[in-house]
């Protein structure tokens, strides 16, 4: 009965539908970043190549990611969340196609990620303005868990799965599979029964980023937020390009850093499962007071202290994240109007990444002329900051729950 009454948004068919379609894309999503790792090596065996492909990616989503979030606030959010997902799986289906029949090159690759990025602009806003339709107030937050807990499994799962595909199949099928997954996510978003969003006036693109933009920086608690995201992010991405070699070094190799990775993968599923149950009256100050936990993963790896131990720190620092990202999502989706949701969830989304790619960048060279330790430790010393000041602003620490007063 316990377990029931924690997936009670299931029972909602349009979130049921919703929910399944993203959960078999995140689990096909998965199997990408070992497919094209293996791929690139096959094609070129350069690890410039990588990051080139990766990087097309990303810049098409970071100069689409405000389009996005106009053209899902103007337009019903499940067309647009549907026709992003028909082009992301045309767009893997063609690399799988590539793949299969041995007649790939480097600029297929670059210019089909390109697109798949610009079909993730539109679909992030959406998909967070889209959640509200389709699930009961009271279920909210229980939805974004359930949204997070199927990527978590995903994550968790499908590296070792593409593995497998990879070394028994080739990566043309892991793929062949991601494809697969984006056409059931369509089927499921083409089932939904979704009454017209009331209508909104709208005027030219700019005016429309004007008054999104009106809705962010007229909210401390919004902007400080997503510039939390920025500084965070940024400080995370030392542990992603130095955390390999240290375990090289000094911990063992690959197979203790697969520990770590593993257990942070865990630990969002613990985090997930956390956020089913706990509803905390104030939402954002716990959230981010709770992941400046992140922060001690590479504090330990900085020395490094023992596999086991960094181990148990990435799961508290990723439990953390999930967490966190679960009353983020549904803080904003219950206090940010409908209208203009999608627009603030694509500013969200903005300046969560955009410094991302300079923090990869310049990990390696910092490190260089700081040392590794250094290094992570200041990665850590930032988030820790960042995090813990600004759960500490008055604008964070009085959010309460709609229908709770302030204290």
């Amino acid at each position: 009965m316990v377990l029931a009454a924690r997936l009670g948004a299931l029972e909602e068919r349009e979130f049921k539908l919703l929910w399944l379609g993203q959960a078999t894309s995140a689990f096909g999503s998965s199997l990408v970043p070992v497919a094209l790792a293996f791929a690139v090596i096959d094609l070129t065996g350069s690890e410039t190549t990588l990051g080139l492909v990766l990087g097309a990616g990303l810049v098409s989503r970071v100069v689409l990611l405000l389009f996005g979030g106009v053209v899902a606030d103007r337009l019903p959010r499940q067309r647009v969340m549907l026709a992003a997902d028909a082009l992301r799986a045309a767009t893997q289906g063609l690399v799988a196609i590539l793949l299969l029949s041995g007649r790939t090159q480097v600029w297929h690759l670059l210019v089909l990620f390109a697109l798949f990025g610009a079909g993730d602009a539109f679909f992030s806003p959406a998909s967070t303005g889209l959640v509200p339709q389709t699930v009961s107030a009271a279920r909210l937050q229980q939805a974004n868990a359930l949204m997070s807990l199927s990527r978590s499994v995903s994550w968790a799962a499908g590296p070792a799965i593409a593995g497998a595909i990879v070394a028994g199949a080739g990566p043309g099928w892991a793929f062949a599979i991601d494809s697969a997954t984006f056409l059931v996510s369509t089927v499921s978003l083409a089932l939904m029964r979704l009454p017209l969003a009331p209508a909104f006036a709208h005027t030219g693109l700019l005016a429309d980023l004007r008054t999104g933009w009106h809705e962010v920086r007229t909210r401390t608690w919004v902007w400080a937020s997503i510039l939390r995201f920025a500084v965070t992010n940024l400080g995370m991405t030392p542990l992603f390009v130095l955390g390999p070699f240290v375990a090289h070094d000094s911990l063992g190799g690959a197979t203790a850093w697969g520990v770590i990775g593993t257990c942070g993968g865990v630990g969002s599923l613990l985090g997930d499962s956390i956020a089913l149950r706990l509803k905390p009256a104030r939402p954002l100050f716990s959230g981010f007071l709770a992941v400046s936990l992140w922060s001690v993963e590479p504090a330990l790896l900085a020395r490094p202290f023992g596999t086991a131990a960094i181990a148990v720190a990435a799961a508290a620092g990723f439990a953390a994240i999930s967490f966190s990202n679960t009353l983020w999502f549904t803080t904003l989706q219950e206090r940010i109007p409908p209208h203009a949701l999608s627009r603030v969830s694509s500013y969200d989304w903005l300046g969560s990444i955009v410094v991302q790619p300079a923090g990869y960048a310049l990990a390696g060279p910092v490190a260089a002329v700081f040392g590794t330790s250094a290094t992570l430790l200041g990665a850590a010393a930032l988030h820790a900051s960042a995090s813990l000041g600004v759960a500490l602003t008055p604008e964070i620490r009085r959010l309460k729950r709609p229908g709770q007063a302030p204290s």
